[in-house]
């Protein structure tokens, strides 16, 4: 008998350390801001917890098509940052679960305000404005002007000089489509987007693409966020931020729980640590120039000024909505991007 206790209890032990590690806490993150930010937020989290994190970083679209594509089977449990509008789309097609943070009473009123505009299925994190920015040794090599507005991207001369992302892939770009459609109207916004269409060399995926070439003398001009260009500028590179004179439109990143959430005591865990003052201010060093959502985030004196850039007064719930962002992607895609360059 002693001898089969002797066998036995070990085999027991190691069953019980199975079990054990097989219930450990653990969370599937979906990021959709810059990598290092990602990966930051993650590994900060991992120390502030003891939660594991299984982190993979794709652009606000290619999440959004993800978390689409796994609805019958979630894998994931959080989607944290990128665009506000996919999330919207994600929260009117039931992919992501309502929660209400006891974190909210630290924000600004605009990361509330997503999340009324979701049925609380999602909140702001963050908030940019949409510019450029160029590579001043590139635009000075080229003999080309100093742009200052959007329509000035539409010279004949800035041929082959300007690049953005895929508003299919990224949220940055579409941002940029709807912003056109609103500041123009839309037969306007449109044409815009043809003739610039003639003067983009490439369609990145990933919405910071742009300004990171230009940033390492690949490209002139990148149509980005302006705190993905400030970064760029901070870092040394020889780039210049423009704010357009004609008005311009702004995103509010935002975070969701994935709708069936394998593991939603941690997403919820993850959330509300996100929206802390500490998880916030991480942004500072990895020189991420948003403006944080938490009202005692701190802010860098290099970030974008909000309040001197004219901002339009972007319609969130419309553009973030299921079938008007189809209907301008499939626009583009028919009228835009099928063009002779």
């Amino acid at each position: 008998m002693n001898k089969i206790k002797r066998l036995l209890i070990p085999s027991l032990v190691a069953m019980a350390a199975s079990v054990t590690a097989a219930q450990a806490e653990k969370l599937t993150l979906y990021c959709s801001a810059q990598e290092d930010w990602c990966q930051l937020m993650a590994r900060s989290f991992e120390d502030a917890t003891g939660i594991d994190v299984n982190m993979t970083r794709k652009s606000s679209g290619e999440t959004f098509a993800q978390i689409k594509a796994e609805s019958s089977n979630p894998k994931g449990d959080v989607w944290w940052g990128g665009t506000g509008d996919p999330h919207l789309q994600a929260a009117e097609e039931d992919l992501t679960e309502p929660y209400v943070t006891p974190m909210r009473g630290e924000l600004h009123d605009w990361a509330i305000s997503q999340a009324t505009s979701a049925g609380d299925k999602t909140i702001g994190i963050y908030s940019g404005a949409l510019g450029y920015g160029y590579n001043t040794d590139l635009l000075a090599a080229n003999n080309l002007p100093e742009p200052a507005c959007w329509k000035d991207l539409l010279k004949p001369e800035y041929k082959g000089h300007v690049q953005m992302a895929n508003p299919n892939s990224s949220g940055t770009a579409y941002t940029t489509l709807a912003t056109m459609v609103q500041l123009f109207g839309e037969d306007e916004g449109f044409d815009f987007m043809k003739g610039l269409h003639s003067n983009v060399n490439q369609y990145t995926k990933s919405g910071s693409a742009p300004i990171k070439a230009a940033g390492r003398g690949e490209n002139t001009i990148g149509i980005v966020f302006m705190h993905d260009a400030v970064k760029q500028a901070v870092a040394g590179f020889p780039v210049k931020v423009v704010a357009p004179c004609e008005g311009t439109g702004y995103e509010i990143g935002s975070m969701s729980i994935i709708k069936g959430a394998r593991n939603m005591d941690e997403a919820k865990k993850f959330y509300d640590w996100a929206l802390s003052t500490d998880a916030q201010n991480l942004a500072l060093e990895v020189n991420a120039f948003q403006v944080s959502s938490n009202t005692g985030a701190e802010a860098s004196p290099s970030a974008p000024d909000m309040s001197s850039i004219k901002l339009i007064d972007y319609d969130f719930k419309t553009y973030g909505s299921s079938a008007e962002r189809k209907r301008l992607l499939q626009k583009w895609d028919e009228e835009v991007s099928t063009l002779p360059q």
